[in-house]
């Protein structure tokens, strides 16, 4: 069975550019590279990942691709252009030759703006993806996904996949609001979604399995078994959970799927929908 983790970073830690890591997310103030996560993939059966930009420069793409050039089992690159510049397309020609670099994500839950993805600017940038093969990583809290859906629906032909669920409240169990939005977006046939980052939405010390089960019941029956895929957010997860936590967690849940949706959602949707080699 194919395995690709969808949804993992590399960093070199920098405390003023990475200052979104906090005083109680200590164990995230390290370096984090392919050499650390290749044995633990091996480890667990993984075929390859798929690495996450974690900053909004030129320099993080050379760094991601640099690393995914020297190491097979870096599948593909998720990076970062600027959407909002006047030479998008230029910048998305150049960027094009690079056969890793699969698409591209913008840390949007971060905007001080939480419609920025609506802008005009924004929405021409979004419009040059397709021309070059490019998919969209919709990076987002609960309170954006009404501008979400409205973004996909300008787009049906551009491949968008939502990160970590949106990042639902699971420690104080709010889901209703986040259900209905969540079964809009689902709609769009246009839009997958990784199953990700849940361990660090919930209590990171005290988190059951049971805590997820509604929300991950909600994402199954919207999405369904061909827009789903696997994700560690692998290193941020160590806040409440090291790897194996982490795949326990939905091996317990998808077990009850049959086989062909397994497959799918371990490997073969990510290999699908990032084509990767």
């Amino acid at each position: 069975m194919l395995k690709i983790d969808s949804h993992q970073h590399f960093w070199n830690y920098d405390e003023v550019r990475d200052s979104w890591i906090t005083e109680d997310m200590d164990v995230l103030r390290d370096d984090f590279l392919p050499q650390h996560l290749k044995s633990i993939l091996e480890h667990y059966n993984f075929d390859g990942c798929i690495v996450v930009q974690a900053d909004q420069s030129q320099e993080e793409n050379d760094f991601q691709l640099n690393h995914a050039a020297v190491h097979p089992f870096i599948k593909g690159v998720v990076g970062w252009v600027d959407l909002q510049a006047a030479d998008i397309d230029t910048q998305l020609r150049k960027l094009s030759k690079y056969e890793k670099l699969k698409g591209f994500r913008h840390i949007l839950q971060g905007e001080p703006d939480p419609a920025l993805m609506l802008k005009p600017e924004f929405l021409n940038g979004i419009s040059k993806l397709s021309d070059y093969g490019f998919t969209y990583d919709i990076l987002i809290y609960p309170h954006q996904l009404k501008y979400a859906e409205e973004l996909v629906s300008k787009f049906p032909q551009q491949q968008f996949i939502l990160n970590h669920l949106a990042k639902p409240n699971i420690k104080e169990g709010l889901i209703e609001e986040w259900k209905l939005d969540i079964i809009n977006l689902a709609k769009h046939r246009n839009v997958a979604c990784k199953v990700s980052g849940l361990v660090t939405e919930a209590d990171w010390k005290k988190w059951k399995q049971k805590d997820f089960t509604p929300y991950l019941d909600v994402i199954f029956e919207a999405f369904g078994p061909k827009r789903l895929m696997y994700g560690s957010d692998w290193p941020v997860c160590l806040l409440a959970a090291d790897y194996g936590r982490v795949i326990s967690l939905m091996k317990n849940y998808i077990e009850k799927f049959p086989q062909e949706v397994q497959e799918d959602f371990w490997g073969n949707n990510a290999k699908n929908f990032y084509n990767l080699k």
